[in-house]
């Protein structure tokens, strides 16, 4: 199992000024923390509760759903690409990053299994969507579109230009055998295209938000199409749930996460930094960085009041950025709590050659491991972070596999959702995003929005009261 260690951010370790008493924290906080976590585990649900995801992990008829798919699929796909955003594509990015062998496009087929090169198109650069159409093979490749309404912009439009595309190379009676959706099971713009073009599809489930469906069809589809083990991913996650759902603090390390996360934005730490020490887990900071923003940055209260709430989230990866943001870690503002990620064991070891055993400030490398070193420079990390007063913990994994990157994005997920409640608003909602959308659609001229033209040119704008 994965592990939670906090011992970096106690008065004790790294002073009473901007350490905490942990102890004192967790009985202040003890019963409202039961009822956070209580409210969010064992009340019934609601339509529009939005706590869906915290059953992903029992699907079992999700995998085999989507195994029996996969045999489907022609034996020389070669191409399998994502069209979706933030939620729909984040999680899938980050999943890949880890548990695919390294440099995947750049393998042979041999190499790969069989399974296809993948790509992800979530943005609409049109630079960037040009350049991806010139590399693809239409004829062997497999479009997956992911969007709960099926009014995504961004989605819509990259389906529109890459089904033109695919209508152009296989012809419009070929088109079911190039496209797979993942939309909402029963309403929206993509299930209507899917019924009436009789394409296959798969269920973004009803309460799931984008942000935290990564365990539903929208990572676990093509994550199975790549050949990942999606079975194990859901193991971790019923192996993690009878901690992540305990209400006694003491027994539940995505409350004690939350909770320092808390009390440090309390104490005027308003920047939540998150910094795995693996390349390969890159991808699960930018997830992050959504998952905090998004669910954590409300202006409004559960009770309806004007709070503008929300701590800041940083994406940090090491080493690279020893090199690049620890100097303003160690030495700028004291606004700052640190979450680092480590594996106890990587898959994979290299030895460092003693090519100058003569030069003492390189021999001390000869002979030495690639993970050795990278162990040390994540102890020296936090180590000089501790010294310099910045509180900071730390989640092991085991090793990085299916059932333990699971339990990762999960446990983050459990913990996101328990911050929300500590901070007293709705961490499944996203007002904020909607105005921007709204806006797009009147410069774009979808009916039913002209009347915000204007506003959106800033011809007849107004700042907001409040």
């Amino acid at each position: 199992m994965i592990s939670l260690d906090t011992k970096n951010v106690l008065a004790q370790t790294i002073g009473s000024h901007h350490g905490l008493d942990l102890e004192f924290a967790i009985q202040n906080h003890r019963d409202s923390i039961k009822d956070i976590v209580e409210a969010l585990w064992h009340q019934p649900e609601t339509k529009n509760g939005w706590r869906r995801w915290l059953k992903l992990g029992e699907n079992q008829k999700l995998v085999d759903d989507i195994n029996a798919y996969v045999k489907t699929l022609p034996q020389d796909l070669e191409h399998l690409v994502i069209i979706g955003i933030g939620g729909s594509s984040l999680g899938g990015m980050a999943m890949f990053e880890a548990l695919l062998p390294s440099y995947w496009n750049e393998r042979s087929r041999e190499q790969r299994n069989g399974r296809p090169r993948y790509y992800f198109i979530d943005n609409v650069d049109p630079d960037k969507l040009q350049g991806l159409l010139s590399i693809l093979d239409l004829k062997r490749t497999l479009v997956n579109v992911i969007t709960k309404s099926g009014t995504t912009a961004e989605t819509m439009a990259g389906y529109l230009w890459l089904k033109a595309e695919l209508e152009k190379a296989v012809g419009k009676e070929n088109l079911s055998k190039h496209l797979v959706m993942t939309t909402d099971p029963a309403k929206g713009i993509l299930r209507d295209i899917v019924q009436k073009e009789g394409l296959k599809a798969f269920e973004v489930p009803e309460d799931v938000g984008g942000r935290f469906s990564v365990f539903s069809a929208v990572g676990l589809l093509p994550a199975g199409i790549l050949g990942l083990p999606i079975a194990e991913m859901l193991q971790g996650i019923q192996d993690l749930v009878p901690q992540v759902s305990n209400p006694d603090v003491d027994q539940n390390m995505a409350a004690q996460g939350a909770l320092v996360q808390y009390v440090c934005y309390q104490n005027q730490k308003p920047i939540s930094v998150f910094m795995p020490y693996s390349a390969k887990l890159a991808y699960v900071a930018d997830w992050y960085v959504q998952l905090w923003a998004e669910s954590l940055g409300k202006k409004m209260s559960l009770d309806q009041r004007v709070v503008h709430e929300g701590p800041t989230p940083v994406k940090a990866v090491g080493v690279t950025d020893q090199h690049s943001q620890v100097q303003l870690f160690n030495e700028g503002p004291f606004d700052k709590v640190f979450t680092f990620v480590r594996l106890e064991k990587f898959n994979e070891d290299l030895t460092i050659p003693n090519l100058y055993p003569d030069v003492s400030d390189l021999s001390y490398l000869g002979n030495r491991t690639f993970e050795t070193l990278l162990q040390a420079e994540g102890d020296a990390t936090r180590a000089s972070l501790s010294k310099n007063q910045r509180p900071n913990m730390t989640i092991t994994l085991p090793k990085l596999d299916a059932y333990h990157f699971a339990q990762l994005l999960y446990l983050l997920e459990v913990q996101t959702a328990i911050m929300g409640g500590l901070l007293k608003v709705d961490p499944f909602d996203q007002p904020g995003v909607e105005l921007a959308k709204q806006y797009t659609y009147a410069l774009m001229g979808r009916p039913g929005f002209e009347h915000l033209k204007d506003e959106a040119l800033g011809k007849t704008l107004q700042p907001a009261i409040g």
